[in-house]
């Protein structure tokens, strides 16, 4: 299966105009917002568990990143709320479930090969740092070679210098709208802008985003995305 599978193109989607698609485990649905395979895919994507819903334990052979949008997610490192991230490194493998149900931001087999590290952050709670701009808060996730993983906040009318993206950049609105030269984009939209590609981005009203940059090789590879 292909679903904007061609890493040198933009994209840009409102993931609530996606429809949900039942996975192979009952209770448990996916908006698909890029693909590259068919269940063991290279994939980021919007999952909701049912309450009391589960997935059978099983492998990521080249790691797996979650952001929990609502709602609570667990497995065996424990039960995780709105806010966390985490990152399972490859070769990882666990059975993820939810209680009550929860709606998650999911990458697949996009974690560099060498990086071993398990991560889980309670945003709601860790420490922000001051950004390159006035009004911009950055809370680094992960890193490793090229690779970064953060959400950056801003405040109502700041403006960023334009830059270009070196491996390329991922962009999915939390809350608020964020903005640059080729469009709007309110909370639930997904962007994902190509290897050397360029833009000044901004937010009128301010916003809260998670960001990865460095992994968006048309060749992936060892040295690249893993």
């Amino acid at each position: 299966m292909q679903i904007h599978a061609d890493l040198n193109r933009r994209v840009a989607i409102d993931t609530h105009a996606v429809e949900w698609v039942d996975s192979p485990s009952p209770g448990v649905q996916r908006k698909m917002l890029d693909r590259d395979g068919a269940e063991v895919a290279r994939a980021t994507s919007i999952v909701r568990y049912a309450p009391g819903s589960r997935f059978p334990t099983h492998r990521h052979e080249l790691g797996e990143e979650i952001f929990v949008l609502d709602g609570d997610f667990h497995d065996e490192a424990g039960s995780h709320g709105p806010g966390t991230f985490i990152r399972n490194p490859p070769g990882s493998s666990h059975a993820p479930g939810s209680v009550n149900g929860c709606t998650l931001f999911v990458k697949l087999r996009h974690v560099h090969t060498d990086d071993l590290q398990q991560v889980a952050i309670d945003t709601t709670t860790a420490p922000w740092r001051p950004g390159l701009v006035d009004g911009l808060g950055v809370l680094p996730l992960c890193e490793f070679r090229t690779q970064h993983t953060a959400l950056v906040r801003w405040a109502p009318g700041t403006r960023f210098q334009a830059h270009r993206h070196w491996g390329g950049e991922e962009v999915y609105v939390i809350d608020g709208t964020f903005e640059d030269e080729y469009g709007r984009y309110p909370a639930g939209y997904w962007i994902r802008s190509p290897h050397l590609s360029q833009h000044r981005p901004f937010s009128r009203e301010g916003c809260t985003i998670l960001v990865k940059t460095g992994h968006l090789f048309s060749s992936l590879d060892g040295n690249a995305a893993g």
